[in-house]
């Protein structure tokens, strides 16, 4: 069975979107005098920071990467569709997990918000889970269509 190759569908847009916020949200929050310019901040500290802009961006790249590129087969589209998933969730469920390590918050003194990532990361994740929800469908729905069709 030949798969839909470059498809665009909402599903894979939801999923393009969370991937996009992950890959240029980081550098639009830490690229300022709070983070990286932070003078306050210890040089492992912004190394850190870095590091976790870096890891946004490689995530985006990789599920932009396997949502979009051609696949050929059914299964390859369905492997691809869930690298993508996985790839574009990731920087977003680690976030929300890293409040879970000792000592960890989500703001610097002075500030007292409990989780203000919590605006972007949550809606973030329902992008991707009702994204990769409606791309099965429209998988599962495409290889009904094929397997009923003749040959």
């Amino acid at each position: 069975m030949t798969a839909t190759v470059g498809r665009i569908s909402l599903g894979k847009v939801l999923i393009s979107a969370s991937a996009v916020f992950a890959g240029v949200g980081p550098y639009l929050a830490d690229w300022n005098e709070t983070h990286i310019y932070n003078p306050t901040w210890p040089p492992h500290a912004k190394f850190h920071n870095a590091q976790t802009i870096c890891l946004g961006a490689g995530l985006a790249g990789a599920a932009l990467l396997q949502l979009w590129r051609p696949a050929h087969t059914t299964a390859a589209t369905r492997t691809a569709l869930d690298g993508a998933a996985v790839s574009a969730a990731l920087y977003w469920a680690t976030q929300i997990s890293a409040l879970a390590y000792p000592g960890a918050k989500a703001v610097d003194p002075p500030g007292t918000a409990t989780f203000p990532q919590a605006v972007i990361a949550l809606p973030s994740l329902a992008l991707v889970g009702m994204g990769y929800a409606l791309e099965r469908r429209r998988l599962r729905q495409q290889r009904a269509a094929n397997s009923t069709s003749p040959s």
